[in-house]
C-alpha cells in the first residue's frame, strides 16, 4: 500500500507516537490525516494543521476510545468527511504506575480503565472501521509495548494489557483477512511526555542514559522512528498478524 492519497486515522494522535505517525503520514502523501483525542484538544489541533501545511488535509477528533458511542460517532465523522478510511493507528493508550509487588495497591478500578483504553478501545475502533477499511483493502496498526513480553513496565495491569493487544492483533488479523492486514509494533523506551510524566525529566535521563549503555544500538528510540516502523507496516502487503519490536535491540539482552 502506498501511502500517497489514502485516508489515516490516528487514535491518541495529538502527542508522543500518535503526533509523529500524524506528521509521518501528511509527509508521505497522505490525503487526509485525523488526530484523534481525548484530552489534548490543542496539541491535536496543531498536530492537524501541520499535517495540512504537508499537502493534505488534518482533522482533530475529540473521543475517548473508552466509550463506544464516542467512537462510533468518531468513525461515522471521519467517514462523512472524507468518504473512506485506509489505515488505522490504534494508539491510544493510558496507564498507573503501581509497583508490581504492590497487589493490593493495582485495584480492580485500575484494571478496569487500563483494560478499558489499551484492549477494549482499539477493539472498538476496529469493530466501528471495518467496514471501510475492508472496502478499501486497508490496514491496521496496534502499538502495543515490550512490556508485552517481559514482567516489567509501569504496573502488571498495563504489561498484560499489551500482551493481550499483540494477541488481538494476531486474532483480528485471521478475521478481517484477506481484505485487512492488522499488525503491531512494541516499543521500548520512546522519549515522549509519557515517560517524563512517569519518571520525571532527571529520572528519566537516568534511565535512557543507563539503557543506552546497553543496548546494542546505543540509542533510545523517537517517536519518529516508531512512526516509521508503523507506517512501514501499513504498507507491507503481505504482513499480517505480526508485531515488532522496536527498542535498539534491548530486547536480545534481556
Amino acid at each position: 500500500m502506498e501511502l500517497n492519497g489514502r485516508v489515516v486515522v490516528v487514535t491518541g494522535g495529538a502527542t508522543g507516537i500518535g503526533a509523529a505517525v500524524c506528521r509521518a503520514a501528511a509527509r508521505a502523501g497522505a490525503a487526509g490525516v485525523v488526530a484523534v483525542y481525548a484530552r489534548s484538544a490543542e496539541e491535536a489541533e496543531r498536530v492537524a494543521a501541520e499535517a495540512g501545511a504537508a499537502g493534505g488535509t488534518g482533522l482533530a477528533v475529540r473521543a475517548d476510545v473508552a466509550d463506544d458511542a464516542q467512537v462510533r460517532e468518531l468513525a461515522a465523522t471521519v467517514l462523512e468527511r472524507f468518504g473512506r478510511v485506509d489505515v488505522l493507528v490504534n494508539n491510544a493508550g493510558t496507564t498507573r504506575a503501581v509497583g508490581h509487588e504492590d497487589l493490593d495497591g493495582l485495584t480492580d478500578d485500575i484494571w478496569r480503565e487500563v483494560l478499558d483504553v489499551n484492549l477494549l478501545g482499539a477493539f472498538r475502533c476496529v469493530r466501528a472501521f471495518a467496514p471501510a477499511l475492508r472496502a478499501a483493502g486497508g490496514a491496521v496498526v496496534n502499538v502495543s509495548s515490550i512490556s508485552a513480553y517481559r514482567a516489567g513496565g509501569s504496573s502488571i495491569a498495563y504489561g498484560v494489557s499489551k500482551a493481550a493487544l499483540s494477541q488481538l492483533t494476531r486474532n483480528l488479523a485471521a478475521a478481517l483477512g484477506p481484505e485487512v492486514r492488522v499488525n503491531a509494533v512494541a516499543p521500548g523506551t520512546v522519549a515522549t511526555r509519557w515517560q517524563t510524566q512517569l519518571h520525571g525529566e532527571q529520572g528519566f535521563a537516568e534511565r535512557s542514559a543507563a539503557e543506552r549503555a546497553s543496548v546494542p544500538l546505543r540509542r533510545t528510540s523517537t517517536p519518529e522512528q516508531v512512526a516509521e516502523v508503523v507506517l512501514g507496516l501499513a504498507r507491507m502487503d503481505m504482513v499480517t498478524g505480526e508485531a515488532l519490536i522496536v527498542d535498539g535491540g534491548k530486547h536480545v539482552m534481556y
